[in-house]
């Protein structure tokens, strides 16, 4: 009989969530979310009755959309282009950042 202390494994956590989760937690306007579906910005999983699935990496986005928005008083075209932008700064500075290691 072993002694060792048995530990349950527990479910991964979801990487997605549903339309009203999504909301709730970015505190987007669905309307506002239904306009970035159209655009293409974000993506979601499943179409089927507003059973749309988002990923957990589209919250940060949308949170900085939103604030970005507000902040400038943007409509949300020129939020998204602002955004899409800064992540490509954010790309290019960690490239950087790697083949400055290599140089030492």
């Amino acid at each position: 009989m072993s002694m060792t202390p048995k530990h349950p494994t527990l479910p991964a956590p979801s990487t997605v969530m549903v339309w009203e989760e999504f909301v709730q937690v970015t505190g987007v306007d669905p309307e506002r979310l239904q306009e970035l579906l159209a655009l293409g910005w974000i993506e979601a999983r499943g179409n089927t009755a507003r059973r749309h699935l988002f990923r957990d990496a589209d919250i940060y986005r949308v949170r900085k959309l939103e604030r970005i928005c507000c902040d400038f008083e943007l409509p949300v075209l020129g939020g998204t282009i602002i955004v899409d932008l800064l992540e490509r700064i954010d790309a290019l500075e960690q490239a950087v950042r790697s083949l400055k290691h290599f140089e030492d």
